[in-house]
């Protein structure tokens, strides 16, 4: 596959947001692979794009990093974009979305992973 592979990029994207929530959860890989019971290589391997997670894998890394299953699935590209997005009135900010959207000094993996960071922090203080 190449570099410009939409679903490379997929991969890539979903393996920087997992590896950005365990940094901020303050897990090491192997913390995380204790509490998943996914052994420490494939959780590397998740991380660095070169695997596609089973939905039983994702779940198990989202509960890990108490994040919605869902968050983590649309992250992978299993769910409509639209599915995890807070409506109208759920307390989200459609500016602040436009303006991470917008940042050109952000690649399309890091808007993705801050989008679902925040969306998941909106959605916990309603």
């Amino acid at each position: 596959m190449g570099a410009d592979d939409p679903w490379r990029a997929q991969l890539e994207s979903l393996g920087d947001f997992i590896r950005t929530q365990r940094k901020l959860a303050q897990l090491s890989l192997r913390q995380l692979a204790e509490r998943t019971d996914v052994s420490n290589p494939y959780l590397s391997q998740i991380e660095r794009g070169l695997h596609e997670p089973s939905v039983r894998v994702l779940r198990a890394i989202a509960k890990a990093l108490d994040l919605s299953a869902e968050t983590l699935l649309a992250q992978a590209g299993l769910l409509e974009r639209g599915n995890e997005r807070p409506g109208p009135g759920d307390g989200a900010s459609p500016s602040t979305e436009a303006a991470i959207r917008a940042d050109p000094a952000l690649s399309e993996g890091q808007k993705e992973a801050l989008l679902a960071v925040y969306r998941s922090y909106a959605a916990a203080n309603r």
